[in-house]
């Protein structure tokens, strides 16, 4: 496995801010991170982020097929230098919130494996869950504070939105913690990898829904479910009819409900027929 710095050299590339690029250098971390994908031979992987190939070259020992994405186009030369007469790996220069990963394996699921960007962590995250039907497991690196946060049960500081939108539709956990001396160049924060395992999903058919609910009854945390809810532009009785129909106390904060009960109260909203005035709302929807 030929060293990150000697990569840099030998092409002449400097890490660039604008696209958080810190490269991943300790060879027992990568191998931890692709043991944890356990990649089988009939198996595809996603791969964000494929930078200089470090992991690429790991995944593609084992993986019958790595999908290797990249966005800058210095790093897709050398990749496809890398890689070159590989079958089993394909490079896309491609932004990660415009790929649809369902294209991947057609009528199958994939696996999705990345050290990704810290500054659009979260929208990568979301991207990733719309596409859930196509995704069995996911081994992705965060900054240590968005990953408390995803892993977090209900009743913590760090439970919010992430929380429960992850456990909904998955079982997250934290796997390792990565030091700064790990990557180069050394960023500024500690990492985390998580190991998001993505459940069978039954016929939900309101996760649009649920959604927009989890956000609402978040939009102002120390807030009551009450009070942020009913200034979704719904009228008041209809959420107090919600309320009285899901059994969920109004007087208690988003911060303490489970995922159940988040979907109890769903069920309530659309039971009450409040989500028939959404477009008319002009709130947070």
């Amino acid at each position: 496995m030929t060293s990150v710095r000697k990569l840099l050299a030998r092409y002449a590339i400097q890490p660039r801010n604008k696209w958080g690029q810190s490269f991943l250098e300790d060879r027992n971390i990568i191998r931890r991170i692709v043991a944890l994908a356990d990649p089988a031979g009939d198996e595809t992987v996603v791969e964000i982020g494929a930078g200089l190939g470090l992991m690429t070259e790991e995944l593609a020992k084992r993986a019958g097929r790595v999908i290797a994405l990249e966005i800058d186009p210095r790093l897709v030369a050398v990749l496809q230098d890398r890689f070159i007469g590989q079958e089993r790996v394909q490079i896309l220069q491609i932004d990660v919130l415009k790929y649809d990963f369902s294209v991947a394996r057609p009528g199958g699921r994939i696996k999705v494996v990345g050290n990704i960007p810290y500054t659009i962590s979260s929208p990568i995250l979301f991207r990733l869950l719309d596409f859930r039907r196509s995704i069995s497991l996911m081994i992705l690196m965060f900054q240590k504070e968005l990953a408390n946060r995803i892993t977090a049960p209900p009743g913590t500081k760090d439970y919010g939105i992430p929380s429960v939108l992850v456990a909904r539709y998955s079982k997250a956990t934290c796997e390792l913690t990565v030091p700064p001396t790990c990557f180069y160049p050394v960023p500024d924060v500690v990492s985390s990898v998580l190991r998001i395992s993505v459940r069978p999903e039954p016929n939900l058919t309101d996760g649009a829904m649920f959604t927009k609910i989890v956000r609402a009854a978040f939009a102002q945390r120390r807030k009551t479910l009450w009070n942020n809810l009913r200034h979704t532009g719904i009228p008041e009785e209809m959420v107090g009819r919600m309320f009285a129909a899901s059994g969920i106390e109004r007087t208690r904060r988003a911060e303490t409900l489970s995922v159940e009960e988040f979907s109890l109260i769903t069920a309530a909203w659309i039971g009450s027929g409040a989500d028939k005035f959404l477009d008319k709302s002009s709130c947070i929807w």
